[in-house]
Parts: C-alpha cells; structure tokens; sequence
C-alpha cells in the first residue's frame, strides 16, 4: 500500500456499485454473517468486470473466496493462521516446481490509515498471489510469523513485484522485522520494457490499463477502509486480491517480454 502513487488512482467519489458485507476468521461456518449473497457483483464502470463469490470452504483457521476479474478467476485464501500459511506456500511452490527458477509473486500490505502525521499504523495484511492462488494473512492477528513464510520471501530465486514495492517492505521490516529479498517495482519496470518514462510515477490503474489492456477501479472508502479490523469485507477481500493478482500479471508479462 505505497501511498502516493495509489491515492493518484482513486476516483473522488466510491463507486456506488461496490457493496459491503463482513466476513471474519473467527466467525468461520456462520453463514448468517455473509448475508444477502454469496456472490456480491461490483462492475464499477462498463469495461471493468469484477466480482467475488464465498466458497463457504471455512474452518477455524481461514476462508476461502473465488475472486473473478473479467476472464480471470483467482482462488483466496483468507487467514490469521500460521499453519495455514503454511500450506499455502506449500502448495504454490509444489503447483509450479518445475519453475520455481524464474518464480514471479504479486505483493502488497494494506494498512489503517492514519489521519495523524505523528501515528502510523502497523501493516495488517500481507498480500501474496502466485499465478491465480491469492493468500491474504491478517498479520495483525497472527500469533507468530511462519519461517516458512520468512525463508519464501528471502528465497533469491523468487521475484516479488509491485508497485510502491520497496517503501512496502520496508514497512514490513520495520513493523514485523520481516525482510523481501528480491523485489522488483513494477513502475521502473514498465519504463525500462516498455520505453516509456512518463510511466515512472504510474499506479496500479494506469500499468493495468497500459500492459493488461484492462480497466480497474479503486474506490476510496475501500483504499481508506480498516484494514486493522478482524472482520474483513468482500470489498476489502476483493480489493486485496486484485493488488496482488495484478501485481504478478503486471511482473510476468513485463518479465517475460522481449
């Protein structure tokens, strides 16, 4: 959640399309806390396809949610739980061994903002996504930091992409002595591949549009949310999700190109 470059993106007014329900890790298997609708359909503008279905795949330890972003559909898990990080990471990195040489992961945090230049609040999810798996892990809550989780992010094989990557991590550093070995911000990639400076201080929305061809949103109530909350919104899920999913479309096609 690189600050500058975002708030760029976000339109003056929340689209009115976007609708709230909560969700929590602790309310896991309470269908009544996800009422009206498993499938909460939030197409902002004509040509931004978006929506996010709740699996009902919960247990105490996490959620699970299929975001949809036009003909992408991308399998998140949502979670305070160490060991279910766990297994997540041991899932993508067994999926695709064969290339965990050239192994590209979307990252982002989002935190409460803090309206008081003296405060600012602690990282309250991490947002990993590899191909079109998504783990949010609500750091806030999480009694421990998996060293799973601490040796995949120092694994020197592994490119971690964003944008606003680099004051990203080292926030996490900061507030959970967290270290990202190899990041790459998508922004000085984009310029150097696509010989294009004027995409040097470029957001989400814009390299979205410029690499994917694709339109996104980023409605303000959402950006400014509480993110420190144990009872996560699909909005938020969704939001979430999408930063990270885009975030490694943006890197593997950037990446990839000749």
């Amino acid at each position: 959640m690189s600050q500058d470059p975002w708030l760029e993106d976000i339109p003056a007014e929340p689209s009115p399309t976007w609708n709230t329900w909560s969700i929590s890790p602790s309310q896991a298997g309470q269908g009544s806390a996800h009422q009206p609708s498993l499938t909460s359909p939030t197409t902002s503008t004509p040509t931004m396809n978006i929506s996010i279905e709740d699996l009902e795949c919960h247990s105490n330890d996490h959620q699970t949610y299929l975001v949809t972003f036009f003909n992408d559909q991308i399998h998140t898990t949502l979670t305070h739980v160490p060991s279910t990080v766990e297994g997540w990471i041991t899932d993508v990195q067994r999926t695709h061994q064969a290339n965990l040489t050239h192994f590209i992961v979307g990252l982002d945090v989002e935190w409460r903002p803090s309206f008081n230049r003296t405060i600012e609040n602690k990282v309250a999810i991490l947002q990993l996504c590899v191909d079109r798996k998504c783990l949010i892990f609500q750091l806030l809550y999480a009694d421990h930091i998996p060293m799973s989780l601490i040796d995949f992010l120092n694994n020197p094989n592994f490119s971690f992409v964003g944008v606003g990557i680099n004051e990203d991590v080292e926030k996490l550093l900061e507030d959970y002595e967290i270290n990202v070995s190899n990041t790459v911000d998508l922004r000085g990639l984009a310029v150097k591949k696509l010989g294009k400076p004027e995409l040097k201080n470029s957001g989400l929305k814009d390299l979205t549009r410029e690499v994917l061809g694709k339109e996104m949103e980023k409605p303000r109530r959402v950006t400014m949310s509480r993110w420190d909350t144990e009872w996560l919104s699909y909005d938020q899920v969704q939001y979430a999700c999408l930063d990270a999913f885009l975030s490694s479309e943006i890197g593997r096609n950037l990446i990839l190109k000749n």
